[in-house]
């Protein structure tokens, strides 16, 4: 607070996060209802909301001279605005604003988050102040986006799958159901399928120039590559799940809920990576980033 003034970047922060919520409940609502007229009001705000969010990051590394995505509070800003961008572009190609509910409610929950974060402009240790730490971290942090839109869609193929078989097994639709006439507004299993691969696509290769960049900077920092580091190991073991994920749906009979399940294993192997390790175990990773 300077001058009695909240500086611009937390009130970017703010309306990106009451954007995101406003439109999380109103795509919600749209999920159950399919009423226009709320995906018209929840569009806006989405993409109001991840103005802001790069607008934030911006303002703050202006205001504060400092790299922005060297601590947890930045590098979630990122991942909540990355996520949403991806969501958004994927929504527009392929009319997937019925899952926009639960990717904005994510997003708003993780900037939540990442304001009780929020240290101040405190410079960051010395390894971290390299030029690897403007390619690496983006890199690392979009992937992490991308798996989160690819488990929110992967969760919904589950929970559609479940639903129609319990409905086959009992011989009734959904729209003889009350309650769950939202399942057949849904796209199909196969088109759902089609979107987590298609999504994980673009998180895979991102961390994998990830890995590659972050050990590039382990060598300039460290002298060494790789020294199975609790947060090296745990990145390496979230792309072998992806590239896992990858194989066995070129394989028709892996496709669909089993690839499905992969792809949720792999975001909480994601999330370990992202929380668990940088904030729980000791390592040379361990600077609550």
């Amino acid at each position: 607070m300077a001058n009695g003034h909240t500086p611009l970047d937390e009130v970017l922060m703010i309306i990106a996060i009451g954007a995101y919520v406003v439109g999380a409940l109103a795509l919600l609502v749209y999920f159950f209802s399919r009423s226009a007229w709320l995906r018209h009001l929840a569009i806006p705000l989405a993409i109001a909301g991840c103005i802001a969010q790069f607008g934030q990051l911006f303002a703050r590394y202006e205001i504060t001279h400092i790299w922005p995505l060297l601590n947890l509070y930045g590098s979630l800003s990122l991942f909540a605005a990355v996520a949403v961008l991806i969501f958004i572009i994927f929504a527009f190609r392929y009319d997937l604003w019925f899952a926009g509910g639960f990717v904005l409610g994510l997003a708003a929950l993780f900037l939540a988050y990442a304001i009780t974060w929020n240290e101040g402009t405190m410079p960051a240790v010395p390894s971290l102040q390299s030029y690897w730490a403007k390619i690496h971290v983006p890199l690392v942090v979009s992937s992490y986006a991308a798996f989160m839109v690819s488990f929110v869609i992967s969760v919904l193929f589950l929970v559609k799958y479940y639903l129609e078989r319990s409905l086959a097994r009992r011989n009734v639709s959904a729209a003889d159901s009350p309650g769950l006439q939202w399942l057949d507004t849904m796209p199909s299993l196969a088109q759902l399928d089609v979107l987590i691969y298609r999504i994980v696509a673009v998180g895979l290769p991102l961390l994998t120039l990830g890995i590659i960049t972050g050990a590039m900077w382990a060598h300039e920092s460290w002298g060494h590559y790789w020294q199975w580091d609790p947060k090296e190991t745990a990145a390496l073991f979230s792309w072998i799940v992806y590239a896992i994920y990858m194989h066995l749906h070129t394989r028709n009979a892996w496709r669909g809920v089993r690839t499905a399940w992969v792809s949720v294993i792999g975001f909480l192997s994601i999330m370990f990576c992202y929380f668990g390790v940088n904030l729980w175990i000791s390592g040379l990773h361990s600077y609550k980033v």
